[in-house]
């Protein structure tokens, strides 16, 4: 990056403006695509606890946390700097969801159900439309709430997820 901030410098100093608008696009495309490569890390983050819950029927605080963090994360850096429009329009998640399901299914397998199941094994029992709806329905309220409200409004989501009601429950003991 510093070399195409040198090449913009050089470019504007000698009235290259052509050339200095296309290192502009091209620093453009790059910052969007590391954006949108921390975007898949988070949703990838989020996908190996819903898919967690879903095989293992229940939740815990840990989970929850890094759920409620990746959604609130997600929410963060996918609003443009203009603070009006999104990397990710509400109804572009799919083709990410997939991949930072593929993504997500490896690591998953390690932990669900204490490493028992070989990430095939995970991926045939996974249903993988159930979770690409919990995610959008999650994804979602990043477009609907503040970031300040989007935390609690996601407990309350996940309290509707299996075992969410027994984790709510016991965390108010």
């Amino acid at each position: 990056m510093t070399q195409e901030l040198t090449e913009l410098r050089n470019s504007i100093l000698e009235g290259r403006y052509e050339d200095a608008l296309e290192i502009v696009d091209e620093l453009e495309g790059m910052s969007k695509k590391a954006t949108l490569r921390t975007i898949k890390s988070f949703l990838t983050r989020m996908l190996i606890h819903l898919i967690k819950n879903q095989l293992e029927q229940r939740l815990t605080n840990s989970w929850v946390a890094s759920i409620s963090d990746s959604i609130v994360q997600i929410q963060e850096l996918n609003l443009k700097e203009n603070k009006t429009s999104y990397y990710v329009k509400p109804d572009e998640w799919e083709a990410m969801l997939e991949e930072a399901i593929s993504a997500a299914i490896r690591p998953a397998s390690v932990e669900v159900l204490n490493g028992r199941l070989k990430p095939a094994q995970l991926s045939e029992r996974l249903d993988r439309t159930q979770l690409i709806l919990t995610a959008k329905q999650l994804l979602a309220l990043t477009y609907e709430h503040s970031a300040t409200a989007l935390p609690d409004i996601i407990d309350e989501y996940l309290i509707q997820l299996p075992g969410g009601q027994e984790w709510f429950e016991n965390s108010q003991e």
